[in-house]
């Protein structure tokens, strides 16, 4: 993940029923929590957390 990437954001951090879109404003090497994302929403919020409850947009599972 990288400045501007476009990428999904877990309920678990926004408190809504389901994921939402934002764009990746920050990204912090944290030392004690590892890699922590800011996501600003569509709608101007602004979410960090760990990266791992961010998903790159695209990257849905592969099912066949």
């Amino acid at each position: 993940m990288k400045l501007g990437d476009k990428v999904s954001i877990s309920p678990q951090i926004t408190d809504r029923e389901d994921w939402i879109d934002g764009v990746i404003i920050d990204i912090e090497n944290n030392p004690f929590a590892g890699i922590v994302i800011t996501a600003k929403s569509e709608d101007g919020e602004v979410f960090f957390e760990k990266e791992d409850l961010f998903k790159l947009l695209g990257e849905e599972a592969c099912t066949p």
